[in-house]
This record gives structure tokens, C-alpha cells and sequence, in this order.
């Protein structure tokens, strides 16, 4: 370095410096020019705030002690610092001192406890990193506590607002919609994620407004400038596929995406999977690293190095397997990195951005007419679920007294996350429960607490608490093995088993399943007719209870369609695994033709903000009562009204048979 040394620079030259170090990723040169700095100025009235970048500068470069000592040197020298309170904890999480971090930010919040406008920022900071914290060491109900003190403070917090509705949910808190002095229903809804929507409500239309609204303030919609150059690629013989996804290991997804890349014909297509996840190396994830032509962790990149890398590689189809789920890499598809995005799977909704143009589904999950209510072209599979033939089950079958079942009860099951048990499923599983007296029912356990709860709810019902069988958590091999234990599976609504759904049909359990509207509501009606069963799929709330009365008393009947589930799974379409990647792959090459042609759709995202306004004044939680015309007449009504103050741009989407004149809306929608 020309000019002064390190010890003789001043503080805004020092802090220049180890900027422009950082930039060039020269972490070590930064913590030796702060530590010869500290070394000469131990008099300097902000040497506090130097500490505080030291510590900052010895956290990026992974020497967590090193941090905690300079962070507590920083509050040594001034105790009211509170950035360097909050660093401290969350480097005291990094270096696994988890209860000394929640014990650094209490101390901080205690502290804090006047708040005025020079403290609420950090009160509100170090409530939310308690909150994230005890959600990650599944103290839900302390977490939930935390963040609705935050949400007091500040309500307008659209993370947390998902977080608190996120944990209310996984403990059966109902309603889970709760609002508050400080914090209205309609701001809750205002910014739900799109996830947990989908548990609360089977309203197609407000979730693909949500989603437009959540890809815009939550994910930052991308800027106007072109986007980003692609590579100048012949028509390739071999399309490149790139699959991006935090979920390729022992996850739901990554059981059901090895088959798929294992059996890719490379001759055609060269498949890239691009990781996001927890540093995690299990057996499932072994599989997909030797299936793939490439395999590329992305997690130490940043958004705009990963689009880059993408780009690079030479990628012409890129499929996001997150959608709007837990480490997803979002703003690596609004950069652009190849020509063709593709929303499947890994999220049970439409993305509502302008850079996915695809969305994979069947004909029952978006049946003809539905595609008004997503945002990509919808393309379709015979079935849209993967799943792996190979998937592995524990040789060994528990029998029902270790799982805490009655030897000769009817068992029915539902294996869904408790997030999915909404009151008015648990009130269908209860009627179902009173009228087989000699029946339980088994669930995947929840929090002690969650657990009392339901138990609770179930006595309020007039059932008995002990009715209620809880799962405990097992490893995959074991959790499939012990399905048969179940004599049927009862699905939840509006959110549905998928997998889980899949792995009952392949242990030749029945499932119920009542379809919605949304696509989270009809991926189990999907699963369902493409294992050959239809006659499971109900259609209305008393056909699903009287049906699961009905198997539950007759076991010839429920015998018979066990049989008939062994004996296809084999053959069914479920299962063909081979033919659900020959039909991808056919996609794929529509896609790229599609492309190639100059016919790339066009997401549609005309008038979104004016549905999400009207989806806010509705009653989102009651929606699947509505028939399909009601429920098509009600956005109409709706569109008039609003239409009659301030005019909308016709798009065409929604009208009434009665009156085509009324063209507000969505595209193809016709009340036959």
C-alpha cells in the first residue's frame, strides 16, 4: 500500500480501504489492516466503531472467536453500540453458541425496553433474530412470541408477517389469521407468502395475485433494462437443462427428482442441477450428483455470480424446483440467465413473474379453462408428479403396538405437515371418527403443545382425546414402511398431499382426497386418478366424510381397493417413470421450438394489483365453500364494481356468460 501505512490512515481512509480489499474478496488483507490499525490507535475516540469492522471483517472470514472477542471489545468501549450487541449474537449462533446469541439479544431487548426512534430498528432487529432462531431450534410458540412483539413495534415487516402466520399454522393455532390492535387482517393477508396462503385458502385468483405481489415487494421485480446477453448457441441436438433447487437431497423433491435425472436420455439432453441448500451430503443426493452431466453448488455465490455461471454453461431451459419455498433462489431466474424459465414442482402454484413463461401441471391439477388463473403458458404432463421406483423402504414393518396403535381399531392417517390441518378438515375427521366408533386417528407429530391442542379441539368435538395417535418424526425408509399400519389416508384442503400422497398409494393405502380449485388443492385428485383409483377423489365435503364412513365400516370394500392398488403399481402412470420423462423431455422440445420460432409466451400479468385488492376484501378463508359459479360470479361482481368507479384495462379474463360486454379480467374464463 503507497502512501501512509495502515496505523496512519484516519478512519474514513481505513474504512475506504477495506472496502475496496473486501470487493476484490481479499478477506485476510482486511482483518491484518484493521488488526494493525487497533494495534497503533488504542486511544482513537471511535475505536469502538473500528471494532465493530473488525469483528464484521473476521465473521465473513469464518473466524467466529476471533469476532466475538472484537465485538465485545467494540461494547467494552461503548456498552449503548447496539449493531455490535446484535453481530454478537448472531456470531455467537454461527460458532454454535445458539442460547448464549438469544441470551445477547434478550439482554439487548431488555435494554431497549423504552423505545424511541434511536432504538426501535435495533429492538425490532434483535426480536426478529430470537424469533429466527428459536424457529430453527423448533421452539415454536417462543418464536411466534418474539416476533409478535416485533410486529407491535413495527407492523409493517412483510417477512415476519410470514414467519408468525408460518408458525401459527405448524401449531394448529386457529384462526392462524389473528389480528390484532397493531396489526389488521387485511395487512396479514397484504403480505402472506404465497406458501402459506395456499394453507389458508382455495382462492386460485388471489393466489396468483399474491404471488405478483410477493414477486414485486418481496423478490424485487427485475429492472427495465434488457435483459442479460445469452450465449449465441446453435440449435443444439442437446438441449441443456438446468435444475435449480435447495431440495436435491433426502428431501421430498429430491426423492421424487432422481428417478427423473437418472433416466434423462443424454443423447438429447445434457442435465445440470444447480444446488442452494443446507451443506448437507446424504444418499439421495449421492444419486443425483452421479445422474447429472454436471452438478454445481451455487450457494456460495451471490445472485448476480450464479446468473452468470448459469449463463456460461450454456443453459437453455432453466426449471426452478423452489417456486416460493425455503432457500429458494428467486432472483437468480429475474436476471435471465438462459432463454426459457420453467415453474414445476417444487412449488404447487404460479410463480406471477415476468421471467418464468412455463408452468408444468396435468389435466386434473389445471383442468381446461383454469389457465386464467396463472401467470406462465401452462404445459402438460399425463402426470405432473415425479416419483422414484427405487425409493428405498425399511425391510422391516413396524407392527401397530410400537407405533401406539389399538391392534384392531380402524386406523385412518394423515401424514400432511400440521401447517395443511385447517378447523374445518379437523371438523370433517372428527364426524368421520364419531361415526366409527372403533376407529383413531394417526398423525405426524407436531410440538408437544401442537399436539395438546388438537387433543383438545377433538374433546371439544366430542371425541376422545386418546383417538388421536401422533407419528414421531422417522427417517424416510422407516416413515414409508410403516404406512400399512393406516387402513386409509385422509387427505387435508385446501393444501393436499403430493408426495405423501404418493408414498400411501405405493404402500397400498387408499387415500381420500376432496380437489379444490387452487393447484395445492388438486395435486392429490391428480395422484389419485393417475394410480388408478379414481372413485377416491370426492367430489363435495359430505361424499369425502360419508365415503371414509363407508371404508371405515366395510373392510371387503377397503380390502378390495388395496388389491387393486398392489396389483397396479406396476402398470399405472403413477409409477411410469420412463413415460413421465419421455413427455417431459417432448416439452422440453416444444419449449425450445416455441423459442426458437419467436413464440416464447409472455407471462400475463394484466391488472393483478386490482385483483389482489379485490382478494383482500374477500372472505379468503371460506372461499372453497363457493361452487364454481358462485365463486366465478363473485370476482365478476367485484370487477363491476370496481370497473364502475374507476374503469380497467380489458384483458378479457373474466366475464359473464349473461353479459360479454363485461371483459375485465382474465383471459378464457366462460361460465359454459
Amino acid at each position: 500500500m503507497s502512501g501512509p501505512s495502515a496505523e496512519q490512515l484516519s478512519i474514513g481512509d481505513l474504512i475506504n480501504a477495506a472496502e475496496k480489499l473486501a470487493s476484490q474478496n481479499e478477506l485476510r488483507l482486511v482483518v491484518d489492516l484493521y488488526k494493525s490499525w487497533i494495534a497503533k490507535n488504542s486511544d482513537n475516540g471511535l475505536l469502538y466503531a473500528v471494532y465493530y469492522n473488525y469483528g464484521a471483517a473476521l465473521m465473513a472470514a469464518h473466524d467466529y472467536p476471533g469476532a466475538i472477542k472484537a465485538f465485545r471489545e467494540a461494547l467494552r468501549l461503548k456498552p449503548d453500540f447496539h449493531p455490535a450487541s446484535i453481530n454478537l449474537g448472531r456470531v455467537l449462533e454461527d460458532n454454535g453458541q445458539g442460547s448464549e446469541a438469544i441470551e445477547q439479544w434478550l439482554s439487548l431487548v431488555k435494554i431497549l425496553a423504552a423505545v424511541n426512534g434511536n432504538t426501535v430498528t435495533d429492538k425490532v432487529t434483535a426480536l426478529n433474530q430470537i424469533g429466527r432462531v428459536l424457529e430453527g431450534a423448533k421452539n415454536e410458540a417462543a418464536a411466534e412470541n418474539a416476533l409478535k412483539q416485533s410486529l407491535d413495534i413495527s407492523p409493517h415487516q412483510a417477512e415476519v408477517v410470514q414467519h408468525w402466520v408460518s408458525l401459527r399454522l405448524k401449531q394448529c393455532k386457529w384462526p392462524a389469521i389473528a389480528e390484532c390492535e397493531r396489526v389488521s387482517r387485511r395487512h396479514l393477508f397484504t403480505n402472506i407468502d404465497p406458501l402459506g396462503l395456499g394453507c389458508l385458502s382455495d382462492d386460485p385468483m388471489f393466489q396468483l395475485a399474491n404471488a405478483f405481489h410477493h414477486a414485486k415487494n418481496v423478490i424485487g421485480m427485475p429492472s427495465s433494462r434488457r435483459p442479460q446477453a445469452l450465449p449465441n448457441r446453435r440449435d443444439p441436438r442437446r438441449l441443456r437443462i438446468g435444475y435449480v433447487s435447495s431440495d436435491l437431497r433426502g428431501h421430498a423433491v429430491g426423492f421424487a427428482m432422481t428417478d427423473v435425472v437418472e433416466q434423462h436420455n443424454r443423447e438429447n439432453f445434457e442435465i445440470f442441477a444447480y444446488y442452494c441448500g443446507i451443506a448437507h451430503t446424504d444418499s439421495t443426493q449421492q444419486r443425483i450428483m452421479k445422474s447429472v452431466d454436471q452438478w454445481v453448488d451455487i450457494n456460495g455465490l451471490t445472485d448476480e455470480q450464479a446468473a452468470a455461471k448459469i449463463g456460461a454453461d450454456g443453459i437453455d431451459i432453466l426449471v426452478d424446483l423452489n417456486g416460493y419455498t425455503r432457500d429458494a433462489r428467486t432472483k437468480v431466474f429475474a436476471l435471465r440467465p438462459a432463454p426459457i424459465a420453467v415453474n414445476w414442482f417444487g412449488f404447487p402454484g404460479t410463480m406471477g413473474t415476468p421471467y418464468h413463461h412455463y408452468i408444468i401441471a396435468d389435466y386434473t391439477i389445471i383442468p381446461p379453462g383454469d389457465e386464467i388463473y396463472y401467470s406462465e403458458k401452462v404445459m402438460r404432463l399425463p402426470c405432473y408428479q415425479p416419483n422414484d421406483r427405487k425409493r428405498i423402504v425399511a425391510a422391516r414393518q413396524p407392527v401397530r403396538l410400537e407405533m401406539g396403535l389399538p391392534e384392531n381399531a380402524v386406523v385412518y392417517c394423515s401424514f400432511n405437515g400440521m401447517q395443511k390441518i385447517t378447523p374445518r378438515v379437523f371438523q370433517r375427521w372428527m364426524a368421520i371418527l364419531g361415526h366409527v366408533s372403533n376407529s383413531v386417528l394417526w398423525l405426524l407429530t407436531g410440538t408437544d403443545d401442537a399436539n395438546t391442542r388438537l387433543r383438545n379441539a377433538a374433546t371439544e368435538q366430542g371425541i376422545s382425546p386418546e383417538r388421536l395417535v401422533f407419528a414421531q418424526r422417522a427417517p424416510n425408509p422407516e416413515h414409508i414402511s410403516r404406512y400399512p399400519l393406516a387402513d386409509v389416508f385422509l387427505d387435508s384442503m385446501p393444501y393436499g398431499a403430493h408426495t405423501t400422497a404418493a408414498d400411501s398409494l405405493w404402500m397400498s393405502v387408499p387415500i381420500l382426497t376432496l380437489p379444490g380449485r387452487s393447484f395445492a388443492a388438486r395435486v392429490c385428485a391428480s395422484v389419485v386418478h393417475a394410480a388408478g383409483v379414481p372413485e377416491l377423489v370426492c367430489p363435495t365435503p359430505e361424499a369425502y366424510v360419508t365415503r371414509a364412513i363407508e371404508l371405515g365400516l366395510d373392510r371387503d370394500k377397503l380390502a378390495e381397493i388395496k388389491r387393486k392398488l398392489t396389483a397396479g403399481r406396476d402398470s399405472c402412470v403413477l409409477f411410469d417413470t420412463s413415460r413421465l420423462v419421455g413427455h417431459l423431455e417432448e416439452t422440453y422440445r416444444r419449449m425450445w421450438t416455441e423459442f426458437k420460432s419467436g413464440e416464447l409466451p409472455i407471462p400475463d400479468l394484466r391488472n393483478l394489483e386490482i385483483y389482489h385488492e379485490i382478494g383482500l376484501g374477500l372472505d379468503l378463508e371460506n372461499m372453497e365453500l363457493l361452487s364454481r359459479d358462485e365463486y366465478l360470479s363473485l370476482y365478476v361482481e367485484k370487477l363491476a364494481d370496481w370497473n364502475s368507479n374507476c374503469p380497467i384495462v380489458p384483458d378479457g379474463r373474466m366475464w359473464r356468460n349473461s353479459d360479454p360486454a363485461l371483459r375485465y379480467g382474465r383471459d378464457h374464463l366462460a361460465v359454459a
